[in-house]
């Protein structure tokens, strides 16, 4: 016999869009139920591994209330590197990476909310550190020991406002009454199934890009076999309900964020207080040069800042014979700290670029030095800044390098092999400003919303950095909070 609860919000998911909407929801009243497939042990999905989030900030004066415990000192230090980020230059930013395909409606309430959201978050106790080894293009705050503990914050505020989660627990379908509205969650449990019925039903449980199936089918066959740069819960279950349900598919299907990781990384991570997102990932190359097994450059490494370009690259390297191409720097990156992360990298160091194009595998040792050559005698006079755009460019061959370009040609010599690595797709649900679903015949779906990575019409190819995760907050806060209000209007 099937189990069943009753509460007035049942938030599916339990990432950082999934508990911002539970405890929005919490605190207009409603009772919220949160239901997660993962164990325990492995809670808080591709949240718990990211490290950041973008949102606009006035100076210091924005940011210095998000980071108690930090030093004077080391406050000082960051107000020498950082400006001013507003709304305006966010929202530029996501029209400039998407080529002006992102959804005006959404991104205006994503750049218009995304500093008040903080704020909300720090009045729940998530706090902040400087992030020193890049400060620029907006990525200038951390979370105070990683996303781990940004979800574990999450958790313990929505525990302590009574919100309660069912673990080890998949959604299945949803609930509808007579007249179409959403009343609830079928799910299935280690115990048997469950129904979970209330007022309103926040869908929060991630894209597709843990299904091999859906990714073929949406992205390509050669993204059957990629490596997640996520956990492996997140098999577009609630795209699948909602689309079951009436729901609009909406934005890029065909394109997700896919960056550049370490040859040799697992499939998948899972969450745990030691695990960063970002330990696999290899994000120097826009002060080095990336070339393929044919020795030949395929990218403008420097277009602009990384956290602009990090989430096409892996798309590009996929499309690279056998999907793999090599990183190279040489000792001036070394001496001017550029290559960051990459202490347990596998890679290779050698004097000659020959020895290292042998010991990395590249087919045409010929053809690389040819390319370092070329570069090198590409590049025009300037001074090189990684912390501008310092338009230091490479002109006359193809593709051209925009900033950064540094000559290959002081051993030793280091290589990286990398591949693609995804983190999560483009594609989603149609939802209105206040986070409702939108039926494919045009109207809101009584009783059901949507954030996070569920919701479509935000990114197309690209993303800028730690856009998702403030995208996550902003609509997952709207979310909770209207999804309560309806319940409890409802209710009366």
């Amino acid at each position: 016999m099937d189990t069943e609860v009753w509460t007035q919000v049942i938030v599916v998911g339990a990432g950082n869009a999934a508990l911002s909407s539970a405890v929005a929801a919490r605190e207009r009243g409603a009772e919220v139920v949160v239901i997660e497939k993962a164990p325990r042990q492995y809670r808080g999905g591709n949240s718990a591994l990211t490290v950041h989030m973008r949102f606009p900030y006035d100076g210091m004066d924005g940011l210095t209330p998000l980071l108690s415990g930090t030093s004077s000192e080391d406050l000082r230090r960051m107000a020498e590197k950082i400006g001013r980020y507003t709304a305006a230059d966010y929202y530029d930013d996501i029209m400039t990476v998407t080529e002006g395909k992102s959804a005006p409606e959404l991104a205006e309430v994503l750049v218009s909310q995304a500093a008040s959201a903080v704020r909300w978050m720090s009045s729940h106790g998530h706090t902040w550190v400087p992030t020193y080894a890049n400060p620029v293009s907006a990525n200038v705050v951390s979370f105070k020991g990683g996303g781990y503990s940004l979800q574990e914050q999450w958790f313990g505020t929505a525990e302590k406002m009574g919100v309660s989660v069912y673990y080890d627990t998949s959604a299945i379908g949803l609930l509808q009454d007579s007249q179409g509205r959403v009343t609830g969650i079928r799910a299935k449990t280690s115990q048997g199934y469950c129904n979970f019925h209330g007022e309103a039903v926040v869908l929060a449980c991630g894209s597709f890009e843990s299904n091999p199936e859906m990714r073929a089918q949406h992205l390509g066959p050669e993204w059957e076999a990629i490596k997640l740069r996520g956990v492996p819960y997140n098999t577009g279950a609630g795209l699948t309900m909602g689309m079951e349900s009436g729901a609009l598919p909406y934005g890029s299907w065909s394109s997700c964020h896919a960056s550049p990781q370490d040859l040799n990384r697992p499939a998948f991570d899972v969450p745990g207080p030691d695990i960063r997102g970002d330990f696999w990932s290899r994000y120097s190359y826009p002060f080095g040069i990336m070339v393929n097994l044919n020795g030949h450059r395929f990218i403008d490494e420097g277009e602009t800042w990384r956290g602009l370009t990090y989430a096409k690259i892996g798309r590009a390297i996929l499309a690279q014979p056998q999907g793999i191409a090599f990183q190279i720097f040489d000792q001036k990156h070394r001496q001017l700290e550029v290559i960051r992360g990459y202490e347990k990298a596998t890679g290779f160091k050698a004097n000659t670029l020959d020895n290292l194009a042998e010991r990395l595998g590249i087919e045409d040792i010929a053809a690389l030095t040819h390319t370092v050559r070329e570069f090198n005698a590409a590049i025009r006079q300037g001074e090189f800044n990684p912390f501008k755009l310092d338009g230091k460019s490479a002109i006359g061959i193809t593709p051209p390098r925009t900033n950064w370009a540094l000559p290959i040609d002081t051993p030793p010599f280091e290589g990286f092999p990398v591949v693609c690595g995804m983190t999560f797709t483009f594609g989603g649900l149609r939802v209105t400003p206040d986070c409702q679903v939108v039926h494919t015949m045009d109207y809101p779906i009584p009783g059901l919303y949507a954030a996070g990575e569920m919701v479509g019409g935000l990114w197309h190819g690209n993303y800028p950095s730690g856009a998702g995760m403030m995208a996550g907050t902003v609509f997952g806060r709207i979310s909770g909070t209207n999804a309560a209000e309806e319940a409890l209007q409802r209710k009366k």
